[in-house]
């Protein structure tokens, strides 16, 4: 069976990891393994979320807006 190799997980999160395990009665390997399978399961949006509308309204504060400073881009 394939297997995966972390390195450099720091002691808090091993410790963490073994605090769960045991909680749920299981091995750290099938703690991880639970957590692993968990995780690719979550569904995959089919899209992306629709772009957000700006809606502008007239008040006695006048500012000035440039397109970078909404878009982050040259305009183009």
């Amino acid at each position: 069976m394939p297997a995966i190799h972390v390195r450099n997980v720091p002691e808090s999160t091993l410790s963490a990891l073994r605090e769960r395990a045991e909680r749920h009665g299981r091995s750290m390997q099938q703690e991880v393994l639970e957590i692993l399978e968990n995780a690719a399961a979550e569904p995959v949006p089919a899209q992306a979320p629709a772009p957000i509308q700006l809606v502008t309204t007239t008040t006695s504060v006048k500012a000035t807006w440039r397109r970078e400073d909404i878009y982050d881009d040259e305009g183009g």
